[in-house]
């Protein structure tokens, strides 16, 4: 199975629900499954921290593999200080990673969205 991060619209309470279902789960044996949620509470929000600039960042990423700042810049034709500015914030939600070497890759194999009405 690929790593996987889930992307959910929600309220902070949903991240309770999910911890007590699987408290419910080890109780009664059954096996857990490991989940990786990042929850935003509303579809504004998610559009101005996931906007098409950081989308094309974290796909070239995706594409190309771990990449210094500089280079990830060049490539995407934009400013240096803008991309820094996207990978930090980025790197806070864990939709990138630091390297060690200064590099920067994206960890996960699928994004996968949940947008509920």
């Amino acid at each position: 199975m690929p790593k996987q991060l889930e992307i959910r619209l929600g309220a902070a309470g949903d991240a309770l629900d999910r911890f007590e279902a699987a408290w419910h789960r080890v109780n009664e044996g059954r096996a857990m499954r490991p989940l990786e949620v990042l929850s935003f509470p509303d579809l504004p929000s998610l559009l101005r921290t996931l906007s098409v600039a950081r989308w094309q960042l974290l796909r070239r990423l995706s594409e190309e593999g771990p990449l210094s700042i500089y280079e990830l810049a060049k490539r995407l034709e934009r400013d240096y200080k803008n991309v820094h500015t996207d990978v930090t914030q980025l790197a806070a939600l864990r939709l990138i990673e630091r390297r060690e070497d200064g590099k920067v890759t994206v960890p996960w194999e699928l994004l996968r969205a949940e947008l509920l009405l």
